[in-house]
């Protein structure tokens, strides 16, 4: 690879150096032909200019003379000036003037002549620049290339040596790239991870044969265990017939919770059949009192049973096995947002919040926790409501009527109603599914300062 390399390198320089060349030599040659005629040309306009100044006829030949040009000056009467004429053709370049004003050099006849030879000696010694230096580019070149090559492919020359010495039995070396961002270290990296499979499936394979050997004596110890398994499996059939029970109590009780369901439904549904049969049974005749107070009745009810069926589909969502959506959670930011929709709804009630924390949950099933929890304080008459946030969860207390010890489990039992509620009984059973949804769980204790009242304590351990 090295060898192709570098031969097409120098084929390459071989071809593009002589074009080159010829390039320069080329644009060399017609650029000092354009500067000899130039030359000629601008001493020709000076003499011109010279002879109209009536510059005499000596003073204007030494003016004129520049360096490889020769001057000739011929005046009217014969005489001559300068160097002696010569002839033009060959290597002599020629522009012959005749001047046109003076009172000695008018009608006078200017000879202006270069040798080319120059030139030629130029471009001579130029092409031999050009071969020279395009030869000793090309040993330069071919020199860099062998050494250039050899230290980039030194690392393809140690995945060689290194190939050559795991197919003598020899395991455990690796290239180990400097960079990896690379070809060849990404080679050399994908080199490794190969080694890295095959050491591992040959060690797999000498685990897989002890395997075998284990397995052998444990299918001797299986025949024993399958003696074992017929006693397990009548013992089996005596958990199947206690699961068969446990599954008919828990179809029994889907039902209770589905006949009360429905009673909950009923209450609304038939508020709104009640209103809606009245508005119709008076029709136009209804006063305008009349038929906003129905309007109501209508609006009240209906949201009722929405939020009733809201809750029931919320549930089966919770059992179902709740979705959340996880990422950072600031507690405090939860808990400001709480007080700032008591002001709203209840600016009656003083909100105090202690603590800071950040976890990982579903931000908006925690507000509605919070939601809740707050609502339930309000509805229980508190006046002050005292929110703790802390590393392991929230802490929502209370200064109303409390929750008794008898009570404290089947306030989150679906359906149940206290003595101040408003809604379907479904908040805390929701409150609660959602925090175990989350790992933790909901429970309420006294207040921890002993004033009366309740203490809801939203644990979210192992979440933060």
């Amino acid at each position: 690879m090295r060898t192709r390399v570098t031969v097409t390198a120098i084929a390459v320089l071989l071809v593009v150096l002589p074009v080159t060349g010829l390039t320069v030599k080329a644009v060399f040659d017609a650029q000092a032909e354009r500067s000899l005629d130039s030359l000629l040309t601008g001493r020709a306009q000076l003499a011109q200019q010279l002879a109209r100044q009536n510059v005499a006829p000596a003073n204007l030949v030494r003016r004129v003379d520049a360096d490889g040009v020769r001057v000739t000056l011929v005046l009217r009467n014969g005489r001559q000036l300068g160097a002696p004429p010569i002839e033009a053709g060959g290597t002599v370049r020629q522009v012959k003037a005749t001047l046109q004003a003076g009172q000695q050099t008018k009608g006078a006849t200017l000879l202006l002549s270069a040798d080319t030879g120059l030139l030629a000696d130029a471009s001579a010694r130029l092409r031999n620049v050009l071969i020279v230096s395009g030869g000793l580019a090309i040993l330069i070149t071919g020199f860099a290339l062998a050494v250039g090559m050899r230290l980039a492919l030194a690392p393809l020359d140690a995945m060689t040596g290194l190939a050559r010495s795991i197919a003598a039995g020899r395991r455990g070396g690796r290239l180990q790239p400097e960079r990896a961002d690379t070809e060849l270290g990404r080679t050399a990296a994908a080199f490794d991870e190969m080694l890295d499979a095959l050491e591992g499936a040959e060690e797999a394979a000498r685990r897989s044969e002890a395997t075998a050997r284990h397995a052998e004596g444990l299918a001797r110890q299986a025949e024993g265990a399958a003696r074992q398994a017929e006693g397990m499996a009548r013992e089996a059939e005596g958990m199947a017939r206690e699961a068969e029970g446990v599954a008919r109590r828990s179809e029994d009780r889907m039902r209770e919770f589905v006949a009360d369901a429905a009673h909950e439904l009923r209450t609304p549904v038939a508020g709104l059949q009640t209103a809606t049969e009245t508005l119709i049974q008076l029709g136009p005749d209804a006063s305008a009192a009349q038929r906003e107070e129905l309007e109501l009745l209508l609006v009240r009810e209906s949201r009722r049973a929405g939020t009733l069926v809201a809750d029931l589909l919320e549930l089966s969502r919770i059992d179902a096995g709740l979705q959340l959506h996880l990422g950072p959670v600031d507690l405090r930011e939860l808990a400001e947002a709480q007080v700032a929709r008591l002001r709203l709804v209840a600016p009656e009630v003083t909100v105090e919040i202690h603590g800071a924390a950040t976890v990982t949950a579903d931000a908006d099933r925690l507000t509605q926790v919070l939601t809740n929890l707050v609502d339930n304080a309000r509805q229980a008459g508190a006046r002050t409501v005292r929110i703790t946030v802390g590393p392991t969860g929230v802490l929502v207390e209370d200064d109303g009527t409390g929750v008794p010890p008898a009570a404290r489990e089947r306030i989150f039992a679906r359906l149940v109603h206290g003595p101040h509620s408003k809604g379907a009984g479904l908040g805390l059973a929701i409150a609660r599914g959602v925090a175990r949804a989350h790992g933790g769980d909901l429970t309420v204790a006294d207040r921890t300062d002993g004033l009366p009242g309740a203490a809801f304590h939203l644990q979210l351990a192992g979440r933060t």
